[in-house]
């Protein structure tokens, strides 16, 4: 992006949230700019943002834009890996970046889940969103490796992480529509020739975890020493309390004290499981 046409890409913005609002689709954040740091190897539309352009263009450009029309659409930075970290925290402790970006936006496909963490401990007030990560289509277990997905969900909300966005809804058969430059996947796949729909692990890990933390819940900490035992604990706005557990070794017997009460778990190989009380 050149600085010469940031004034109006930030009026672009403000034209695309009034346009949305208008059909009744209000939105409640966006990012400068998706995965600011690759040129996706030229195969499909991309633009390199610098680290002091993109701080830049938030708080010269866009920020004072929605600040001008009444817009209250959150602003999120990077919307890239977690490899990124140093570069979030660069923009965050650049001058009036904070005025108008509320949160970090990561990717899960190069890096630490730690980093999240990291940037929280020196912004605990901005807050840490996951808005892509998706299955690969030509992976043999793509439909059955529910417990890969569960552990890196259980990392990615131990580590301050406010929501899990996945890429994507749903593609055919040979991941298309997608161009690349990767085989990524959809929650679901609808074969092209048959309409025939079969759905990912990660499908069904989201589904897991989306029955029973509701919207509104906060984590609460959990601990173990087991190794290949995977976990995140919750409590929903209604007081009642989620452990998820995901096994990702062979079956075992293992036991959970919740308080003053025990239970004794039977966790089969490579499942998960959720345990819920008030």
């Amino acid at each position: 992006m050149q600085r010469q046409y940031m004034n109006s890409y930030a009026e672009y913005f403000v034209k695309f949230l009034r346009g949305y609002e208008k059909e009744g689709v209000p939105i409640q954040a966006v990012t400068v700019q998706n995965e600011v740091d690759t040129d996706q190897d030229g195969r499909m539309p991309a633009c390199a943002w610098p680290q002091e352009y993109e701080a830049d263009f938030v708080r010269q450009n866009l920020g004072p834009a929605f600040e001008r029309a009444g817009i209250k659409t959150k602003i999120w930075l990077i919307d890239h890996n977690y490899n990124l970290w140093g570069r979030a925290l660069g923009e965050l402790e650049t001058a009036d970046v904070l005025k108008y970006a509320s949160g970090i936006a990561w990717h899960g496909y190069v890096g630490e889940v730690s980093k999240m963490t990291q940037v929280h401990n020196a912004y605990p007030d901005v807050d840490q969103y996951w808005t892509e990560g998706g299955p690969d289509y030509t992976d043999p277990h793509y439909a059955d490796n529910w417990c890969t997905w569960g552990k890196s969900f259980s990392g990615i909300l131990r580590n301050w992480c406010r929501s899990l966005t996945t890429w994507n809804l749903t593609l055919d058969e040979v991941g298309k529509p997608n161009i690349g430059p990767f085989p990524c996947g959809g929650l679901a796949t609808v074969n092209s020739k048959s309409s025939d729909v079969s759905y990912s692990g990660q499908y069904w890990a989201i589904g897991h975890f989306s029955k029973f933390v509701k919207r509104g819940a906060r984590r609460i900490d959990s601990q173990s020493k087991i190794d290949g035992l995977d976990h995140v604990a919750f409590e929903n706005s209604d007081g009642g309390r989620v452990l998820v557990v995901t096994n990702s070794g062979g079956a075992r017997k293992v036991s959970v004290t919740v308080g003053d009460k025990a239970c004794d778990l039977d966790l089969a190989k490579d499942s998960m499981v959720t345990l819920t009380w008030s």
